[in-house]
């Protein structure tokens, strides 16, 4: 950081011209801090946590969010102190994201009447079935509406009780202002967008209260949260919410949020994908394409949801409920091995290590497959999840092509998906990549551009990921400019951005993965039945 740069964030801490931003993720609560060049992240810090699988369930508890928000706030405030010699006292503006979707339910006094279910529950097939039928678009097993109308189809006693369901930022964000509200592009995830008026379908509201009829103690409409688009008001943090948020007390009530948003429109901010025909894939412990619509699509697809950006424009998204997860836990193996052959390396080290490895592999992985499925798989047909490592006798089994099968079957079933928008005829002119597994300069952006077809750009921010993009929705409060125009002019004018072009080899060798791929998921099935 230059002299200059470093005395304007000193300056912009000190006098509260900042934007916090907070999200969280599968893994891990991240927070970061920008001042008033947005493009340079003053601060961050996190913490991490794991979903745990309880009665069938996966779920979190709930007192793990503010630990965890309490613990990655006040190791960014640290992190500020430490590099530039300014402690925030406040902030100018703050913003919270978390994974879409799931299922919050709370009765009127704000008790929570279930444990929280997360997207990553596949068990509403009953529900979302009936459910695509009735509005005749998809719903996803993990869309809100859907865990809503299969508690209602189980009977569930708390369903009597209901006052309000909601997603984990909206929770968040409900506890810090006292306000229930949701970003229109986490509210996509809830329950389908009118992207004509920026609410909840009205059309699909009422056939699904002639649906649910007295199953339900009030209309869904009024249990759903209100919808904002990006840049309207969405409250103020409270006396308790500061508290929550910092228990020293010394960030002040008062500070302004922005509308709480979700994972994958956080995504579409910190990649520039806000604007028709541009599209960004996210890469975590799930992996999605989100691609904005120039018009509707024909057809109704299993494989795609119809969401919204952060300003309600439509998107269509493939979402694959497993991403990196399994490619981390081989990455772990080779780590531990080279601790137990007494030359030890960090996790960075192995994956950079293993990821150029890959590079050295054959187009078509060597005729390894990898499935990445430690849950259920919607897209893939799958409603659990199996990892495997397949290879025949013939194959060469070597570690770059192991490798190399590692990060292809990351993008396996979001191959498939894609393929789906391809046949609708749906174009792009750009496609953004981040998550971590991008780190590594010119491995999975390559290998993503082949499973595509299409050029891949990453961007210098790409790894810094929804925190960043949380924040900058909130520097973006109140702004007169359109989303995609502030992004353009404010955040991105000056971004350093790299694109790798799909390689003909990397194409032709992931087409014949994919093939295989295809025909090896009757191995997953199998295994399912019978482990």
């Amino acid at each position: 950081m230059t002299g200059d740069n470093a005395t304007r964030a000193s300056a912009d801490i000190t006098a509260g011209r900042t934007s916090l931003g907070i999200e969280f993720g599968s893994t891990r609560i991240k927070a970061a801090l920008i001042g008033s060049d947005a493009t340079d992240v003053l601060a961050t810090g996190s913490y991490s946590w794991e979903n745990r699988l309880e009665d069938g369930l996966w779920t979190y508890d709930l007192a793990e969010v503010w630990t965890g928000l309490q613990t990655a706030v006040a190791a960014l405030i640290a992190d500020a102190e430490q590099r530039h010699g300014a402690r925030p006292t406040t902030f100018g503006a703050i913003g919270v994201s978390a994974m879409m979707h799931g299922y919050l339910a709370f009765d009127a006094r704000g008790e929570l009447l279930a444990p929280f279910r997360t997207w990553r529950n596949t068990n509403t097939g009953v529900a979302a079935s009936e459910l695509t039928d009735l509005f005749g678009v998809n719903i996803p097993l993990r869309w809100s509406i859907a865990h809503l109308h299969q508690a209602v189809v189980d009977g569930e006693a708390h369903v009597s009780q209901l006052a309000s369901v909601t997603t984990l930022a909206g929770y968040v964000h409900w506890k810090l202002t006292g306000e229930r509200v949701l970003g229109v592009g986490d509210a996509s995830g809830m329950f389908p967008i009118d992207s004509a008026t920026g609410g909840y379908d009205e059309r699909m509201l009422q056939k699904y209260a002639d649906l649910a009829g007295d199953r339900l103690p009030a209309p869904a409409t009024s249990l759903l949260p209100a919808v904002l688009p990006a840049g309207a008001a969405a409250g103020a943090l409270t006396a308790e919410g500061a508290l929550l948020l910092d228990p020293t007390g010394t960030v002040p009530a008062g500070i302004p949020l922005c509308p709480p948003e979700g994972d994958a429109g956080t995504g579409m901010v910190a990649t520039n994908s806000v604007a028709p025909r541009t599209g960004n894939v996210s890469a975590g412990t799930s992996i999605f394409a989100m691609v904005v619509l120039e018009r509707p699509l024909a057809e109704v697809h299993h494989e795609l949801d119809l969401v919204t950006t952060p300003a309600g424009d439509a998107v269509a998204m493939v979402h694959c409920n497993n991403g990196a997860s399994e490619l981390a836990a081989w990455a772990g193996l080779f780590t531990r091995f080279s601790a137990a052959a007494g030359r030890p390396i960090d996790d960075d080290a192995a994956f950079d290590a293993l990821f150029r490895e890959a590079l050295a592999g054959e187009p078509d992985a060597g005729g390894l497959l990898a499935y990445n499925h430690l849950a259920g798989e919607p897209i893939a047909g799958l409603d659990a999840g199996r990892p495997l490592f397949v290879r025949t006798p013939d194959s060469a089994f070597t570690l770059a092509n192991f490798m190399r099968a590692q990060l292809y079957g990351v993008f396996g079933t979001l191959a498939l998906g894609m393929q789906v928008l391809t046949a609708e005829g749906v174009e792009l002119d750009r496609m953004f990549a981040h998550g971590g597994m991008f780190r590594t300069a010119g491995v999975a952006q390559r290998f993503l551009a082949g499973a595509l077809g299409a050029p891949v750009t990453v961007g210098e921010l790409a790894s810094e990921g929804g925190a960043w993009g949380i924040a900058v929705l909130a520097s973006y409060l109140g702004r007169s400019e359109s989303l995609g125009e502030y992004l353009a002019a404010s955040v991105f004018a000056t971004a350093s951005l790299t694109t790798a072009d799909p390689d003909a080899a990397d194409v032709a060798g992931f087409t014949s993965y994919l093939d295989r791929y295809r025909a090896g998921l009757a191995v997953e099935a199998a295994a399912i039945t019978a482990l």
